[in-house]
């Protein structure tokens, strides 16, 4: 992987605090960065080193933009009215080996896996003779290395390898991911995991984190840093994925408890501000440092959303009902042909600027709806406890008050269920996973606006595997391809 990931941890903190755990990756202090073979030597320098992780993490290349978005992009929920060179291929479904958001995807990815790979190292080394003060800072900055690695393998193997479930069929057999155990060595010799091996390693890491947090005294308390909230919401949705269901409910019942939440917000005014931008979003759980001083711009998710022509889609607008609160964030303009989108969820209400709004990464409702979800299909679940945690979210529409204006059977709940995470999950870059582990026979790429067709439909979705970069492939370090993936693409 000479390529991408034996170059990728170069400890260049860009924008980064130099003093603490504490101090944010998001200041503006310059840094070229520090020497790779004498940098983790310290408590200061590792704190400096996970600020540079979370960078990479929170670049436009991958959760910022590219690794979020091409969640929905290709899935029913969007709509692209003309070519702007942004995602085109990924919408149409033209896919190449060579394409440009793909490499960049794995290519940081592996940037964030090697960094926080050589954290964990680090702390491991310095540990035993360093004071209590500094074990617990230690402590603290290992369990967030432990999460980004985690999320960053999670995202990783949901876009190149196959889904590990597929409506109760099992694939965890079938190519992974590159695991980074410890860092590679130069020239070092590697080879893809299996997609069960990935997912083990992905719970291993956030369970990890959490012991850790413990052992530190607990998290930052902070947004946008991984805390408890976010790695067991975290490990919800990986348990979602691996249909374990029971732990699937339990861990986004321990993301609910440890983030206090309860109930969500409802009415459209009080929804809409929710979006004003960073930690106005109460129902939050983590979320990417993106605001008014730090983003990206023409390169920015809100940016996609808007001047690049990525809309809603006319089947997704047609599921809300008038007296939904949601929509509250929506201004659609220009014509019925050629709508308009002003960045919902990354409109950044305060300012009006969507290049602000930033990436929610993991999220109060989507712990509902996965508890929703858990007992609908599991085989000790309740219908009752299904409705009551899908109720939390559905209450968005006002018409909808009590479990009673809710199905009544588990068959019934789960349709229900996917609409819900369509409409309530809308922008966060979930949609495609979800297709693909229900196995619906999907219609993608949308077209002919306001009498809206697909240019694809009854697709089966879940057979959709992305190719590694073809950079990855040719280099030589051991990396083999997604045999026969241009074969998963959907045919006219």
């Amino acid at each position: 992987m000479k390529k991408l990931i034996l170059k990728a941890f170069a400890l260049t903190v860009l924008t980064g605090g130099v003093a603490g755990c504490g101090n944010s990756f998001l200041e503006t202090d310059y840094y070229k960065g520090i020497d790779q073979e004498t940098a983790l030597n310290s408590v200061d320098n590792i704190s400096t080193a996970l600020n540079g992780a979370y960078y990479q993490l929170y670049r436009y290349y991958f959760a910022g933009n590219y690794a979020t978005t091409i969640g929905d992009i290709p899935t029913d929920l969007a709509y692209w009215n003309k070519g702007t060179q942004h995602f085109n291929d990924i919408y149409a479904y033209t896919v190449v080996d060579t394409d440009t958001y793909l490499y960049w995807i794995w290519n940081y990815g592996y940037k964030v896996i090697d960094n926080a790979a050589r954290l964990i190292e680090a702390v491991d080394a310095l540990y035993a003779d360093s004071t209590e003060n500094e074990k617990a800072q230690l402590d603290l900055c290992k369990a967030e290395a432990y999460a980004l690695r985690g999320y960053a393998q999670l995202v990783l193997v949901n876009i190149f390898a196959h889904q590990v479930k597929v409506n109760g069929t099992d694939f965890s057999s079938k190519p992974g991911i590159v695991l980074v155990d410890k860092p590679i060595k130069p020239l070092e010799k590697v080879e893809r995991s299996t997609v069960g091996q990935s997912y083990t390693a992905i719970v291993n890491d956030l369970k990890d984190a959490l012991t850790h947090f413990t052992a530190a005294g607990g998290d930052r308390g902070d947004l946008f840093y991984f805390g408890e909230a976010a790695v067991h919401g975290l490990l919800a949705r990986t348990y979602l994925y691996m249909e374990e269901w029971d732990d699937a409910a339990a861990e986004a019942q321990n993301a609910l408890d440890a983030k206090g939440i309860t109930t969500l917000t409802y009415g459209k005014d009080t929804y809409k501000a929710l979006y004003n931008g960073g930690a106005s979003n109460t129902e939050s759980m983590f979320a990417l440092a993106i605001n008014s001083s730090q983003n990206w711009q023409a390169q920015s998710c809100g940016t996609i959303w808007s001047t690049y022509d990525y809309s809603p889609s006319p089947w997704l607008q047609s599921i809300y009902e008038g007296t939904d609160c949601r929509t509250s964030v929506w201004v659609l303009s220009g014509t019925a042909n050629s709508p308009e989108f002003n960045g919902g969820k990354f409109a950044h209400f305060s300012s009006g600027n969507n290049t602000y709004g930033t990436c929610y990464i993991v999220n109060a409702p989507e712990m509902f709806l996965i508890i929703a979800e858990a007992n609908a299909q599991s085989s000790t679940g309740s219908v009752s406890d299904a409705q009551n945690a899908l109720l939390t979210v559905a209450k968005r529409n006002s018409a909808i008050a009590s479990v009673s204006d809710l199905p009544s059977t588990k068959a019934d709940l789960m349709t229900f269920i996917k609409d819900e995470r369509a409409r309530e999950l809308f922008q966060e870059g979930l949609r495609l996973y979800d297709l693909r582990r229900w196995d619906v026979q999907a219609q993608v790429y949308a077209t002919g606006a306001p009498n809206i067709s697909f240019t694809y439909t009854n697709y089966k979705i879940s057979d959709l595997v992305y190719p590694i970069p073809n950079d990855e492939i040719t280099s030589g370090f051991g990396v083999a391809q997604n045999e026969g993936w241009s074969s998963t693409l959907p045919s006219r």
